[in-house]
């Protein structure tokens, strides 16, 4: 009797936490909507459009009385929004850790990042500063609800199951993506028929990603369990006051780097992580500016590439994900870096006005996308210690786009340095070298086993 009730309780736990994993897919579901049709797709084409309508003789804009060329403006805006997320990041991974109510926090972000997304419908004309405001918002509010978001990964998934869970929430981000992108691209290429002009089709589809994000977010809300992983002084682990409003943002990321000098292997691949994610978030913000400004090619052209990378990039993660029961996730992303670097090298020779090139890099860039990123997550979470999950995420959120202002700052600057997209896109290149030779030097094995954490059979 004793060992069946055991064995209920088992399967009941077991049951429970298939819930919450399902729950929690949702939330890439509903936010991927935003990478891909906001910040990949629509945003950047259609604010530097703004930006150009706005621009003296020369091209120049004056944000805050400051010349910027009007094809870097988004650029710049990508990198403020992620300097701004800087400051927000950690406090919220530490409330989160130290309260244990991370769902009220992920909400707050989520939704005021829902409804800036939700208010670019009112960019119009050339008000290319709201625009900037709103991405500004709209991108630190996705930064911090990410860190939230993944330092649920190690609560709702055992050691043996990371991998395939985080694969699987990439997939479901990308299948929502690819989704809502042919519901854009019918708007978009069709507008007349709907009778509506091209710019207001193009303000429908950044606000509708915004109504999507807010919708889907009730699904993960409803079903994940807050967890309290405090000790009972109220504490932080490291032993020092966490009152959300005596800290400041800096502070807290220097205590958490500072608690992770204890773990110096897990720094070593937050630093690896930082670089090579640098390139691969640049390129998604950038290359629809690249596809329009330098090669000359149609918005449903980059819609219909961007619908092929987002396809393809289910597959690649789970395709992926099986590879990294039989490599490592180590392993293969050392390959999909390989592949990155290719891909990215061959896109400086691709001829102008040239769609069907243009969609092989796409399909380079979709096939290691969802991958790369996915592993990279359920990697960092073997290397967290229990009870420090979103104060550590935190951290990798930095990694991931909390200090991501580099790439589009030299991808920006190059561009007003030299007035060529190719040199800007080739720049890129050295952040995925560089984050393969420091990956490679990384001991995974020993970096899980100073975690505290069992070593799975393949890492």
């Amino acid at each position: 009797m004793g060992t069946d009730t055991v064995r209920a309780g088992a399967a009941a736990e077991a049951a429970e936490r298939r819930r919450e994993q399902r729950g929690w897919y949702f939330y890439d579901w509903a936010i991927s909507v935003y990478s891909t049709s906001v910040l990949t797709v629509f945003l950047g084409p259609y604010l530097t459009s703004v930006a150009k309508a706005a621009a003296d003789a020369d091209g120049f804009v004056h944000p805050l009385g400051i010349p910027v060329r009007a094809g870097s403006f988004f650029a710049y805006s990508v990198s403020a929004s992620v300097i701004l997320s800087i400051f927000l990041m950690p406090l919220a991974g530490a409330a989160a850790d130290r309260t244990g109510r991370k769902k009220p926090l992920l909400a707050t972000a989520a939704y005021l990042g829902a409804a800036a997304t939700t208010g670019m419908f009112f960019l119009d004309g050339d008000r290319y500063l709201l625009g900037g405001f709103l991405l500004i918002v709209a991108n630190a509010s996705v930064a911090v609800s990410m860190v939230l978001y993944n330092a649920y990964l190690p609560q709702i998934a055992p050691p043996e199951e990371r991998d395939a869970v985080s694969s699987r929430g990439w997939a479901f981000g990308y299948a929502a993506g690819a989704l809502v992108l042919v519901a854009n691209l019918v708007l978009f290429t069709a507008h007349d028929s709907f009778g509506v002009a091209e710019s207001t089709a193009v303000r429908i589809c950044l606000a509708s990603a915004g109504i999507w994000w807010g919708v889907f977010t009730l699904v993960p809300l409803r079903r994940l369990r807050d967890r309290r992983t405090t000790s009972p002084s109220g504490k932080s682990d490291s032993g020092t006051s966490a009152s959300p409003t005596s800290r400041h943002g800096w502070r807290q990321l220097a205590a958490t780097v500072r608690d992770m000098r204890r773990q110096p292997r897990t720094l070593a691949f937050l630093l690896a992580y930082l670089v090579y994610n640098d390139g691969i978030q640049t390129v998604i913000s950038q290359a629809s500016v690249y596809g329009s400004e330098e090669l000359g090619l149609e918005q449903s052209t980059l819609i219909v590439a961007v619908l092929l990378v987002q396809l393809l990039a289910v597959a690649g993660a789970l395709g992926m994900g099986r590879l990294a029961r039989t490599y490592g996730a180590k392993r293969t992303i050392l390959g999909s870096l390989v592949a990155w670097t290719v891909t990215i090298g061959a896109g400086y020779f691709l001829p102008a006005g040239s769609a069907a090139w243009f969609f092989v890099l796409a399909a380079g860039i979709g096939l290691v996308l969802g991958g790369s990123q996915a592993l990279s997550r359920s990697l960092f979470s073997h290397l967290v210690p229990s009870g420090r999950e979103a104060e550590y995420f935190s951290a990798y959120e930095m990694s991931d786009r909390g200090m991501s202002w580099l790439g589009p700052l030299v991808f920006g600057l190059t561009y007003q340095l030299t007035g060529s997209y190719r040199d800007a896109i080739i720049s890129l290149v050295a952040f995925f070298v560089l984050g393969f030779v420091l990956l490679a030097r990384v001991p995974v094995r020993l970096a899980v086993r100073d975690a505290g954490n069992p070593v799975p059979d393949r890492i």
